[in-house]
């Protein structure tokens, strides 16, 4: 009998034992949660008092694939001139829209050369095809000596060009740094026309 008793002691003890245990367990979680939702409320906390001054949340570099024939995969579907504006990256805190990685690149650019005393103004970024139609009815084909783009052929159309408004020293600005941002002067007769190239970035 006196051994039974034991047993069931031993046993007894043993089970208070796990519990304390898991009590344990489940404090140094409940701690652990407490303080990782403190940190965030902080966070946010001190995000709304300093405002603006407050760094903002780092956003992914968006993805540089293109297909063979150089077009955005993930724009591709779409169809020239016929991509809706949620699809498209915004350039800086302007209204113009591009493909999201040449959106990057030339928000990035326009910081840099203004860092460096140079300003670089947009007047055209992706194009519908839409005003791609009337770009022809107003300039002219290309081809003919006009300046327009058959419409749906046009990189505006894919958001992969920009046209610029340069003075003389933003002009020569950008031909010496543009290429480091994957942007290239590639339409002759148009100084202001800057293409995304981005198998030019390393």
């Amino acid at each position: 009998m006196l051994n039974g008793i034991t047993g069931i002691t031993a046993r007894i003890n043993d089970i208070e034992q796990r519990i304390a245990s898991m009590t344990q367990q489940t404090a140094a979680r409940t701690a652990s949660a407490v303080s990782h939702t403190g940190q965030a409320f902080a966070s946010a906390l001190a995000s709304a008092v300093h405002g603006s001054t407050a760094p903002a949340p780092a956003t992914p570099t968006a993805s540089m694939k293109v297909n063979s024939k150089g077009i955005p995969e993930d724009l591709a579907g779409y169809g020239n001139g016929k991509i809706p504006a949620s699809a498209l990256g915004q350039v800086g805190s302007t209204g113009h829209k591009l493909w999201a990685p040449a959106a990057e690149k030339l928000t990035q650019m326009i910081a840099d050369a203004k860092a460096q005393g140079v300003t670089i103004g947009i007047t055209d970024s992706y194009r519908p095809y839409e005003e791609q139609v009337d770009l022809v009815r107003r300039k002219g084909l290309y081809s003919q000596g006009g300046l327009a783009a058959k419409p749906g052929t046009s990189d505006h159309g894919w958001g992969m060009a920009t046209d610029l408004d340069l003075n003389a020293k933003a002009q020569a600005w950008m031909r010496q740094n543009a290429g480091k941002y994957g942007f290239e002067e590639d339409t002759p007769r148009e100084p202001w026309h800057w293409g995304f190239k981005p198998e030019k970035l390393s």
